[in-house]
């Protein structure tokens, strides 16, 4: 279990530290470099690399609740509230990693219109990783 756990934290890291070096500036792409949609890339781009530092965050919390389980005299009760917790933290984990992939913006060749479009769709997902990322952080500090 200590390997898998090592496992995951290391592909954690790495995606963190990857998503960290593009935090200061990161390059909007050739079809969105000044088009009317770039403000709002960025605005998409601003909160990603906002939360996805979190990502190892929740690595921590859910390995300091699996260290809680299996601490002799926790109550069945107060177990299923960890595993409830860490279920928490894998679906807000799960959901910036299946947004991540999915994200994919539309060049403005396409349609300015529907390059726009899809921005304030992915805007809203993208808010909504990272409510659940904050949600699940604050939950299991609880």
């Amino acid at each position: 279990m200590k390997k898998r756990f090592s496992i995951f934290l290391v592909i954690g890291l790495a995606i963190s530290v990857s998503c960290q070096k593009n935090t200061s500036g990161h390059e909007t792409p050739d079809e969105l470099e000044n088009s009317p949609n770039q403000a709002l890339y960025e605005d998409v781009m601003e909160i990603h690399d906002e939360v996805m530092p979190k990502m190892n965050d929740l690595h921590k919390a859910k390995a300091s609740l699996q260290t809680r389980l299996t601490l002799p005299g926790t109550a069945e009760s107060e177990k299923a509230e960890i595993l409830n917790k860490i279920a928490r933290i894998d679906s807000a984990s799960e959901g910036m990693m299946v947004w991540m992939r999915r994200f994919n913006p539309l060049p403005d060749s396409s349609g300015e219109e529907e390059a726009r479009t899809y921005l304030e769709n992915e805007l809203v997902k993208v808010k909504n990783v990272r409510e659940n990322i904050l949600e699940a952080l604050k939950d299991s500090a609880e």
